[in-house]
C-alpha cells in the first residue's frame, strides 16, 4: 500500500490526455454501470479545529487507568525519553518494514546493533533480525529444532496460554506431534518432561519465569532435555534477565520472547516485538534475516544481509521457515531502550519489579489471597485464590483508576513492574480488602 500523493486538476488531465482518454469515468468503461456507485453520500468536511474537538470527545470515552497490575505477556515498564527522541526521527520511523534493507547501510547496521545486544542479553551465540511477535518466535524456534529422525515437541503448561496456541497452530500445518505437559502447582515438573522424552523427541519448549510468574527449575529441565538428544527451547521475559541467568547459561539451544518491555509502550497489543537467538550449531537454521559486518572492496566495514538467501523462502514444502522479513522499527526501540538502560539500569528495572510484586504478594496474602505456587520463587507475576468473584473485584478497582490483575481459573494473575509504587499498592490492598468484607 503506497502514499498517496494529491495531483491538481491540471495534472490529472495531463495524465488523462497521456493514455487518450477524456475523464476519470472512462477508466471505469469495463466495469457494469449497474454495479458502480454514483454516489458516496459523505458529509461535508470539517476544520481542522472542528476534527480536533471531535477525534478528542470520541478519545474520552476510552476508559484509561492511572495504575496497572496487569501483565500475562505484555507489560506496563517505564519507557526512557530518549527511545521515543531517537526512534521518532524522520530517517527511522516508517510504516513499513524495510523490504529492500540491503541498500541502506543505516538500516543494517542498527539490526546489526541489535542482534548484538540480544546475544549479550541471552547468553547466545546468534541473533536474527526479529521476528513477529514472541509467540511467533517460540513457534519458529520449535520448526528449527524438526529434523527427519526426530519430530515433536514437548511443551510446558506452565508457559503462555497462547504461546502454546500459537505453537500448536505452526505444528499442524508441519505434522509435528505437540504434547503438552501440564503445570503442577504453577509450575513445570521436570520429572513429568524426562518421562516423556524419546529418541524420536525434537524439542522441549519451558518458559521461565513461566505464565505464572514462577521460576522453573531450568537447570533440571535442560539436562534430562539433552540426555535424550532433544534440543532445549527457553522462553524468556528480556527484563527478567537483568537478574535471572540467561539461557546461555542453562546450555539452552535457542531463546526467545517478547521484546514488548524492552521500550514499547503496551499499544492495544503491537506492534510487538519476537526474538530469537541461538548457539552457532543452529545458526543455518535461524528463521528471518541476520545482518553479518564484513569489509568492502576499500577496507571498510560493512554490513550485509548473510547467511541464506532469505527472500527465497516463497516454495512452502522446502523451506523451514517463509518469514523473511522482520520487525525494524521495534528491533531499533529494543535496542535504543537496552543502550539507555544497560546493565546496571536493566538490572533495577528487575529488581524493583521483583520487589514490588513481593511486597503486594505478601499485603494480599494477609487478606486472604493465597499464593497458588506456594513457596516457589517467583519473579513479578504471581497468582492468587480470590475470596470473591474476580470480575466483581477488578470493577471495583476500575472505579477507582485501577487495572487489577488477569482472572485465571477463579483466581487472579497478578504483576508489579518499577511503575507500581508503594503508594498504589497499598491503595489496591485497602479497596480488596474492603470489597471482601462486604
Amino acid at each position: 500500500m503506497g502514499k498517496y500523493i494529491p495531483a491538481t486538476p491540471e495534472e490529472r488531465q495531463q495524465m488523462l490526455e497521456a493514455i487518450g482518454l477524456s475523464s476519470t469515468e472512462q477508466l471505469y468503461d469495463v466495469v457494469p454501470a449497474s454495479v458502480r456507485v454514483q454516489e458516496l453520500h459523505l458529509p461535508s468536511g470539517m476544520s481542522e479545529l472542528e476534527v480536533s474537538q471531535k477525534v478528542s470527545a470520541m478519545a474520552e470515552a476510552n476508559e484509561t487507568f492511572r495504575s496497572i497490575f496487569r501483565g500475562a505477556g505484555a507489560y506496563h515498564h517505564y519507557i526512557p525519553a530518549i527511545v521515543k527522541s531517537v526512534t521518532g526521527k524522520e530517517e527511522f520511523l516508517t510504516a513499513y518494514t524495510p523490504y529492500q534493507a540491503e541498500i541502506s547501510q543505516g538500516v543494517l547496521q542498527s539490526i546489526f546493533e541489535y542482534q548484538t545486544q540480544m546475544c549479550e542479553l541471552t547468553g547466545m551465540d546468534v541473533s536474527n533480525a526479529s521476528v513477529y511477535d514472541g509467540a511467533t518466535a517460540a513457534a519458529e524456534a520449535v520448526l528449527m529444532c524438526q529434523e527427519r529422525k526426530r519430530k515433536g515437541v514437548i511443551v510446558s503448561g506452565a508457559a503462555d496460554p497462547q504461546v502454546i496456541t500459537v505453537i500448536r497452530t505452526y505444528c499442524e500445518s508441519r505434522d509435528v506431534p505437540v504434547t503438552v505437559v501440564p503445570a503442577e502447582g504453577c509450575a513445570t515438573d521436570p520429572a513429568a518432561i524426562q518421562a516423556l522424552l524419546t529418541k524420536e523427541t525434537a524439542a522441549v519448549y519451558v518458559q521461565n519465569p513461566n505464565f505464572y510468574g514462577v521460576i522453573e527449575d531450568v537447570a533440571a529441565i535442560t539436562n534430562a532435555t539433552h540426555e535424550a538428544g532433544a534440543k532445549m527451547i527457553l522462553g524468556v521475559n528480556p527484563i527478567s534477565l537483568g537478574i535471572l541467568k540467561p539461557p546461555g547459561e542453562y546450555g539452552a539451544d535457542i531463546a526467545v520472547g517478547e521484546g514488548q518491555p524492552l521500550g514499547m509502550p503496551l499499544s492495544f497489543g503491537g506492534p510487538y516485538l519476537g526474538f530469537m537467538t541461538c548457539k552457532s550449531a543452529m545458526m543455518r537454521k535461524l528463521p528471518g534475516r541476520i545482518v553479518g559486518q564484513t569489509t568492502d572492496h576499500q577496507g571498510r566495514r560493512a554490513f550485509v544481509l548473510t547467511l541464506q538467501a532469505r527472500e527465497q523462502h516463497i516454495r512452502r514444502e522446502k523451506a523451514s521457515s517463509n518469514i523473511c522479513s522482520n520487525e525494524a522499527l521495534c528491533a531499533m526501540t529494543a535496542s535504543v531502550y537496552l543502550a539507555a538502560m544497560g546493565p546496571k539500569g536493566l538490572r533495577q528495572a528487575a529488581e524493583s519489579s521483583l520487589s514490588h510484586a513481593h511486597y503486594l504478594a505478601s499485603e494480599l496474602g494477609k487478606r486472604g489471597f493465597a499464593l497458588r505456587s506456594g513457596d516457589r520463587p517467583f519473579f513479578h507475576e504471581f497468582l492468587t485464590d480470590c475470596p470473591v468473584d474476580p470480575e466483581v473485584l477488578n470493577a471495583r478497582l476500575a472505579e477507582r483508576g485501577i487495572l487489577g490483575g488477569l482472572p485465571v481459573d477463579g483466581g487472579i494473575l497478578w504483576c508489579c513492574t518499577e511503575l507500581n509504587s508503594k503508594a498504589d499498592i497499598d491503595r489496591l490492598v485497602s479497596i480488596a480488602e474492603e470489597v471482601c468484607a462486604q
